[in-house]
């Protein structure tokens, strides 16, 4: 270098330490400043290029249309290209001359106009790209003013000193060199308008990152208006930011999938083909054969999606590894502070370098962190959205085997565990490098003695291995049991009315506490595991400290420990444990990960449905169905449900599908839409299809919206579909009409207004083909005429169309074009009506003995027109929580009966029309439309809270743990930081033995002193994590026990108004943050508090002069914390909220998966379902950058008590101890961390500790009477005749509403058989309600055998009565435990009532038994079978009391008939209250209750009150029962 310079005026050193170093006013060689020093930028710059132009090559952002502020950049980097070509001329002039320049005078000149022609052409190519502010310029322009400086202050003194100026040209040039970067440098942190078509300019609301300069991404100061809103005001929905294009759901999902299909493709090979055989027995052989195959890597997959983003934060984390402050600079500037003798200039210059590198390690640290924490966000919103694809085309076998809670659990708990991790996934790599780096320091400092650390970290990884391995195994157990836990809870929620009229909360309870119990086992055990981890991570710096510096003093005796010595390695030992405290951290969530990475993994290898399993073209001329030889089973594991299938349906044919329960009528409908597995045969459909199920899937949205189902609006075919199906009426009395909020799974409506809202849908639909599942089973007798009629039959809208009709009802088959009659899954008779009835099969022999007499038939269009629009009108009043009253489609006519009533017939018609008349214009009295409309939704929004959380939550959490538990904990911190302290104190005055005494004297008792401090911190350390440990899974096991007890104690009103997965995210999510998350947080939120008092504290002790900055940056940190408080805790309040719609929409959709599919709305709801993520996006969004403007601003408090602490260090030198400026030094620079850390833990507190809010909040619920009254137990054996007695009894379904039962007074006898009946709304469901007091009484009693019911336990009372529900509810786990939880009955008994419920030969089938596994729902059995179970339920319990709520809806008439029959026999001296769904069922009761609008209206035998031609003989004579 120094032949660079020559030997004329720049002097021939190009490094001059007497010059530079050991002066007391420093300058650099002119050799040095005219070449290294102005090479600096230009190196910078070429490095950096191929990066910066692949990155812009990859990255177009728009064009920037060409600007003021762009030609006045260009115009600058022109004319800075000039002067160094001004200054390459005059080298040359001078050469030509004869006065030898020297050479760096050309290289340096050329390089530099090269650099800046370079700098300008960059200018216009970030314009072409949209770049508005460009990072690599700017720092490009800042080192060239950097650079400048030196040579602008010595060109100044140089002149001062000579009296002239040596070269006025280079003089002059160079200081319109300095001034035109010094413009270009301000001029670039300007920024350019966005680029032309940018979606910027479109948003309303973008994220400020998007405009926001270099300086500004840099500091994250974009985020500050933000967080002055917060500061002012809770923040709201709209003030939040929209989201990028690149972090869009569906833009991140679609990339992730790309792998995934790679992976899959990779994974099946060439034998894919051999998957697919036509021959069963191949089938089964092959299938086994397919584990072989590789299986397709999730892992790898998200390493493919996020590879940029992974090495772009790798990259900032690797700089920020070897940046000086992390290594050996941060040593050397410590050192330079104990030297009393050297310049003061150096202090000072090291107190400034280590404030810049900390500034430098903080700003490239959090751009790191950032870049990190994004990425990990978008990681979990791909795996959201990869698991909700893969929900919508799963095989109907998998959804029996992952229930909803289990596959809400992948998305909520398992993806959440992905974004959790993802961030620190760097410290793999990272972490040795630091230890290495670390090491390798230590040794220049002590030598060889830095191997015994080594060794001390080589021995404790394997230990700390196996915990971690152990933990793994406790983590895999665990989550097993909270997925029981959460799938029970999903359960009991769902059916927890039937829980309460059986009285079986207690067996229920015991299931989920035995779960929790085994959960809670599992992670004490591994949270006992992770306090031994974090003793052996908290020890191993210290062990690594305490023996290599034992080591280094004790292996020769001139090894002198003085203060820069000890306090220069503990600096490096302090760098050292920060990753050894994160690894455990790390290889905890790591562990966590790799479970949930498996589970993921597992569901999304899980079998599809075959899209081509339906042929959509090729189908023959003329056919818009046909199956040929289809046998189809549920899964491939199972037998067939459906054998030989043969079917040709024409188009626009009508198609009726009629069998006994349970023979594959639904499965056939499955069948055509591509639902079940197909094993043999063809299956086409040709044309677009609309789909009604059996049981109504509704959507949480308006009434509207549930019809149209993202259909664009037609007015005229909507008002077509509503009046078809018979909804006009409906939207008079709903709160709001059309634009009602349903509420989760309709709960705003009766069970045959959401049977009519489905299939005004699929009338809306305007499809090809409907496939209707017994729709009208749920509707009574006139509005399932009119819907035949206006919609199904020959002249309804769909006439034309074709149509598939699964049904019971007899009525309608004649006016169908052929019927298909099933048995065992095979089709027995097909053809018209006509045809099968000559034929004279079973299906001839089913119509003598149940089909209605003609002539009865004939006479119900009598009074059609008269009762349609009371009926219509009548079957909208249902109240919101009422259960579903339903009437007949056809009925039993017994003979004897008719030969009875014959007499009577004319007479009744005769009465009949004045009657109704009456009951007409009295209903349009007294029904008030508006009702409703003043009650509102149903259904409340959950709102975000607001402000700081109070104080009583964090004083019942402490009562949960326990205070003396916590008053301990605090007590353990406070007693290990003093510890550390006093290990630290006694380490300072180790050090400073060689200053007083010249020599170390007590070596191995200082050393003994110090090994005993520090193994004393670290047991203080494992028993604080312990005790956290144990008061945290207490607190944990109390506010789940109260939760759970309150919630399955609650009345069915709350249940009524509040989604299951409201109560479902308290048992989920806000238990495992109590468990899970909040211990770590407080554990973290101590340490970082006592560690940061205890740096204050020594830093004052060490240097008094402190003191004077305490106050300043303390008010300046307590803005900073409370700006970002109550920013991030309202940003987390409102992630809270916007996740819950994430994942109702999931269950939503996992429940209506064969309803979106078979109308071709997958796509949609995609959409629907991104909507819903990015919406919970732009919430998470913001909360990242407020943690990341936080790191910024709180450590730039630390990097200023660093400079400080070195500066104030540094003056008082000759006065201060060595040893405690060290410690103050060493403290000083851990302080950034704990600050940093404190404010977070605070916030993460703040914002977990909402969790106890929310389940303090469920806790503390209104509960229903006691179950069990000691002092007043119902007498034994009670009730022994059954006599029931309603006294003047009136009820309400909530306060504020009306009564549904009025004055209601009414005497039933022991052993009578009371038929209940009446119009939609009338009360009759309520009044079997108030008889199990799942309703309480406003005024009056109920009497059983003249015990007031009121007066004893609810257990008591529902015990002893038994009631056979509308909707047959089943829970998973054992046919055995669904009929006998309590273990009471033998098998004996058991298999007698299923004998008697007729559902012996289906249990006898299956392998199991009795122990045969019913799945969530019970959805592996038909609807009717499911209603035969809890006959079964009924026939076993056998009580003096048994009510029949519509329980035979969903039931053939042959079943129907046998079953009603089984319950005349078998509870022949019990009383039966039956709500009548058929009039046939209750024509030989001893009386039949005719309840009208909530009051007595008839109360009599059949026979007389058909004779009194009231209301009961309307509704017979449209039965065409008299």
């Amino acid at each position: 270098m120094d032949r660079l310079c020559g030997s004329g005026e720049l002097g021939s050193k190009f490094w001059d330490s007497n010059l530079t170093v050991y002066t007391n006013t420093p300058d650099l060689t002119p050799c040095f400043q005219n070449s290294l020093l102005a090479w600096v930028p230009c190196i910078y710059l070429w490095a950096a290029l191929p990066c910066y132009l692949f990155y812009l090559r990859h990255h177009r952002l728009g064009y920037i249309v060409l600007s003021c502020l762009s030609r006045l950049k260009t115009a600058l980097g022109v004319l800075l290209w000039c002067i160094s070509w001004v200054d390459l001329f005059y080298s040359f002039h001078g050469l030509v001359h004869g006065s030898s320049p020297a050479p760096v005078f050309f290289i340096t000149p050329l390089l530099v106009g090269i650099t800046m022609l370079l700098a300008t052409l960059l200018i216009q190519y970030e314009r072409l790209r949209g770049v508005r502010s460009s990072g690599v310029l700017i720092i490009f322009w800042l080192l060239c003013v950097i650079c400048a400086i030196i040579p602008f202050r010595s060109k100044i003194l140089l002149a001062l000193a000579e009296g002239k100026i040596l070269d006025p040209f280079r003089f002059t040039t160079f200081y319109i060199y300095f001034a035109l970067v010094l413009c270009a440098f301000i001029l670039s942190c300007f920024q350019e308008k966005p680029p032309l078509f940018s979606p910027e300019n479109l948003d309303t609301n973008p994220c400020p990152e998007a405009s926001a300069g270099f300086f500004s991404r840099l500091s994250f100061w974009w985020f500050t208006k933000l967080a002055i809103l917060g500061y002012r005001r809770p923040l709201e929905d709209s003030d939040l930011w929209s989201l990028s294009e690149e972090d869009c759901s569906h833009k991140v999902v679609q990339r992730l999938l790309e792998a995934w299909q790679k992976q899959q493709t990779q994974a099946s090979g060439p034998q894919t083909a051999a998957l697919e055989p036509k021959i069963a027995g191949e089938d089964e052989v092959l299938l086994k054969a397919r584990p072989k195959t590789k299986k397709p890597s999730f892992l790898r997959a998200l390493v493919r999606t996020f590879t940029s983003s992974l090495l772009m934060g790798a990259c900032f984390k690797l700089i920020q590894d070897l940046s000086p402050s992390s290594t050996h600079s941060c040593s050397a500037s410590s050192s330079g502070l104990f030297r009393p003798h050297g310049p003061y200039w150096w202090g000072f210059l090291l107190a400034g370098l280590m404030f810049v590198s900390s500034t430098m390690q903080t700003l490239i640290l959090h751009q790191h962190y950032h870049c990190i924490f994004v990425m990990a966000l978008r990681i979990r919103t791909a795996i959201i959205g990869v698991i909700y694809r893969k929900a919508l085309t799963i095989t109907n076998s998998v959804k029996r085997e992952y229930t909803v809670g289990e596959m809400v659990n992948l998305m909520s708990v398992d993806a959440q565990r992905f974004m959790d991790v993802s961030p620190f996934i760097n410290l793999l790599w990272s972490a040795p490098l630091q230890v290495i780096l670390a090491i390798y320091f230590l040794w220049q400092i002590l030598g060889p003695s830095a191997l015994a650390g080594v060794a001390v970290i080589v021995l404790l990884i394997p230990l700390n291995g196996a915990v971690s391995m152990k933990m793994k195994t406790y983590q895999v157990q665990q989550m097993k049991f909270k997925d029981s836990r959460i799938k029970l809870m999903s359960e009991i929620l769902n059916g927890i009315k039937v829980l309460k009229l059986y009285a079986w909360e207690p067996t229920f309870l015991e299931q989920v506490e035995g779960i929790r119990q085994g959960e809670l086992q599992l992670l004490r055990k591994g949270a006992y595991l992770q306090a031994i981890s974090t003793f052996i991570w908290v020890c191993t710096p210290f062990m690594v400290t305490l023996i290599t510096l034992g080591v280094y003093v004790c292996v020769d005796k001139n090894n002198v420990l003085d203060a820069e010595k000890a306090f220069v390695s503990l600096s490096l030992f302090n760098i050292l444990k920060i990753p050894l405290n994160l690894l455990p951290q790390l290889i905890s969530g790591m562990t966590q990960t790799s479970v949930s990475l498996k589970r993921i993994q597992d569901f999304l290898n899980q079998d599809e449905l075959d899209p081509q399993c339906v042929e959509r073209k090729t189908i023959s001329p003329g056919r818009a169905i046909t199956i040929h030889n289809g046998t189809f089973s549920w899964s491939k594991d199972l037998p067939p449900t459906l054998h030989s299938i043969n079917i040709q349906i024409p188009k626009g044919a009508l198609v009726a599908v009629v069998g006994p329960v349970g023979c594959g009528k639904s499965s056939l409908v499955s069948a055509l839409l591509g639902e079940m597995e197909k094993l043999e045969g063809a299956v086409s459909v040709k044309g677009s299809v609309a789909y009604v199920p059996q049981q109504a899937w509704i959507q949480n949205c308006t009434l509207q919206e549930n019809v149209l189902f993202g259909q664009p609006m037609n007015p005229k075919r909507y008002q077509q579909a509503l009046e078809t199906c018979a909804l006009l009426a409906d939207l008079d009395v709903l709160p709001g009409g059309d634009q009602t909020e349903i509420g989760e799974k309709g709960i705003n409506l009766s069970g045959g207004q959401r049977q009519r809202v489905s299939l005004a849908r699929a009338v809306y639909s305007d499809a090809n083909i409907f496939l209707l599942d017994d729709p009208l089973s749920a509707v009574d007798s006139h509005v399932a005429k009119h819907i035949f009629d206006q919609v199904i039959g020959p002249e309804g809208v769909l006439a034309g169309k074709t149509r598939v009709l699964v049904t019971h009802g007899i009525s309608f088959l004649p006016q169908t074009d052929f019927i298909i009659v099933l048995a065992d899954g095979q089709i027995t008779e097909m053809g018209h009506y006509s045809e099968l009835l000559q034929h004279d099969g079973s299906f001839a022999n089913f119509l003598r003995n149940y089909a209605p007499d003609e002539n009865q038939e004939a006479n119900e269009g009598v009074l059609q027109h008269a009762n349609e629009e009371v009926l219509l009108l009548e079957d909208t009043l249902s109240t919101h929580t009422d259960l579903t009253d339903t009437e007949p489609a056809i009925y039993e006519v017994r003979k004897q009966f008719m030969r009875e009533m014959s007499s009577l017939s004319s007479e009744g018609e005769g009465q009949n029309r004045p009657v109704l008349k009456r009951y007409t214009s009295s209903l349009e009295k007294e029904v008030p439309a508006t009702q409703t409309k003043e009650t509102g939704a149903l259904i409340k929004e959950e709102i975000a809270e607001t402000g700081n959380v109070k104080l009583s939550v964090y004083w019942d959490y402490a009562k949960s743990v326990g205070l003396c538990t916590t008053l301990f904990i605090c007590l353990l911190y406070a007693g290990q930081n003093a510890v550390a302290i006093g290990a630290n104190v006694w380490l300072s005055a180790w050090t400073n033995d060689v200053e007083e005494h010249g020599q170390q004297n007590n070596t191995s008792v200082r050393l003994g002193v110090y090994a005993t401090l520090g193994i004393l911190q670290g047991l203080l350390v494992m028993l604080s994590a312990f005790t956290m440990v144990v008061g945290a899974i207490q607190a944990a096991r109390l506010l789940h026990t109260a939760l759970l007890h309150n919630q399955i104690r609650a009345p069915q009103s709350f249940f009524d108004t509040t989604p299951s997965g409201r109560i479902l995210n308290r048992f989920s999510k806000d238990i495992y943050v109590i468990h899970e998350v909040l211990a770590p947080t407080i554990l973290m939120l101590f340490n970082s508090f006592y560690t940061s008092i205890s740096t204050i504290v020594v830093i004052v002790a060490s240097t008094p002069l402190f003191c004077v900055v305490v106050l300043p940056l303390a008010v300046f940190y307590g803005f900073v914390q409370r700006f970002y408080v109550a920013t991030s805790r309202q940003l987390k309040r409102l992630e809270s909220v916007s996740r819950s719609p994430i994942f109702s929409h999931f269950s939503e959709t996992v429940t209506g998966t064969s309803v979106i599919r078979a109308y071709g709305r997958v796509q949609d709801f995609k959409v629907l379902s991104d909507a819903k993520v990015d919406s919970n996006q732009k919430t998470t969004y913001p909360y990242i950058a407020s943690n990341r403007w936080l790191g910024v601003h709180v450590e730039f408090v630390g990097n200023c008590v660093v400079l400080f602490s070195a500066l104030f260090a540094v003056i008082g030198r000759n006065s201060l101890n060595p040893g405690l400026v060290g410690l103050s030094v060493s403290y000083a620079l851990q302080v950034t961390l704990s600050l940093n850390w404190m404010i977070r833990t605070l916030s993460d507190l703040e914002s977990n500790i909402i969790a106890v809010e929310r389940v303090k909040e469920y806790s503390k619920t209104e509960t229903e009477a006691p179950w069990v009254l000691e002092s007043n137990r119902a007498p034994e054996g009670w009730p022994r005749s059954g006599v029931v007695e309603f006294r003047n009894y009136s009820v309400r379904y909530r306060p504020g509403l009306e009564l549904v039962l009025k004055n209601l007074t009414l005497h039933v006898q022991g052993g009578e058989k009371v038929g209940i009946v009446g119009r939609t709304g009338a009360g009759k469901s309520s009044m079997t309600l108030c008889l199990f007091r799942i309703l309480e009484a406003a005024e009056g009693e109920i009497f059983i055998d003249g015990l007031n019911v009121a007066h004893i336990g609810l257990h008591d009372l529902r015990s002893q009565l038994t009631i056979i529900p509308q909707d047959p509810i089943l829970f998973s786990g054992t046919l055995r435990m669904n009929l006998d939880p309590f273990g009471r009955y033998s098998d004996e008994d058991i298999w007698r009532t299923l004998e008697l419920s007729h559902l012996s030969a289906f249990v006898s089938s299956q392998p199991t038994g009795l122990d045969f596994q019913c799945s969530e729902g019970g959805d592996n059995l038909s609807v009717g079978q499911r209603q035969l179970v809890c006959l079964a339920r009924a026939l076993l319990r056998k009580s003096r009391v048994l009510v029949l709520d519509e329980a035979t809806a969903a039931i053939d008439l042959e079943t129907d008939d046998l079953i009603q029959g089984t319950i005349r026999t078998q509870f022949e001296d019990c009383t039966v209250l039956t709500i009548a769904h058929r009039l046939n069922t209750i024509m030989d009761y001893n009386r039949v209750l005719v309840l009208d609008k909530g009051v007595v209206a008839e109360f009599d035998s059949p026979v007389n009150l058909i004779a009194a031609g009231g209301i009961f003989y309307g509704m017979a004579k449209d039965a065409g029962l008299a």
